[in-house]
């Protein structure tokens, strides 16, 4: 790997397209166990609660914490996006980049707060 090659990807603004683009894979990744877990109304509410109850295991909080941040994280990514596209050019915006980082971890602290209290 050439020397620049290293420099770019360690650029602010690549690990922000990184981190927005695997965040957007991994939401589409959670997508069917969602549509599945929904599914299970259609079978009758005893199934859909035995599939509720199977989402009462503590390491699934932590499961809806890692999907809120990437929900928060992905929301904040493309706001910033829309922002660049529709404000004129003024720098490399890396304060832009650390805010939405820094809000995303912040939110879902806040609702891993809740979660486990």
């Amino acid at each position: 790997m050439k020397r620049n090659d290293i420099r770019a990807r360690l650029h602010a603004s690549w690990i922000a397209f990184f981190i927005h683009r695997w965040s957007g894979v991994l939401l589409a990744v959670f997508l069917p166990l969602h549509f599945w877990t929904l599914a299970q109304a259609l079978g009758g509410e005893a199934q859909l609660e035995s599939t509720l109850r199977w989402y009462d295991a503590p390491w699934f909080t932590f499961g809806e914490w890692g999907l809120v941040f990437l929900l928060v994280v992905h929301s904040l990514g493309g706001v910033r996006l829309l922002v660049m596209e529709f404000r004129p050019w003024q720098g490399l915006r890396r304060g832009w980049v650390v805010t939405s980082l820094t809000g995303a971890a912040a939110m879902s602290f806040v609702f891993l707060f809740f979660a486990i209290g």
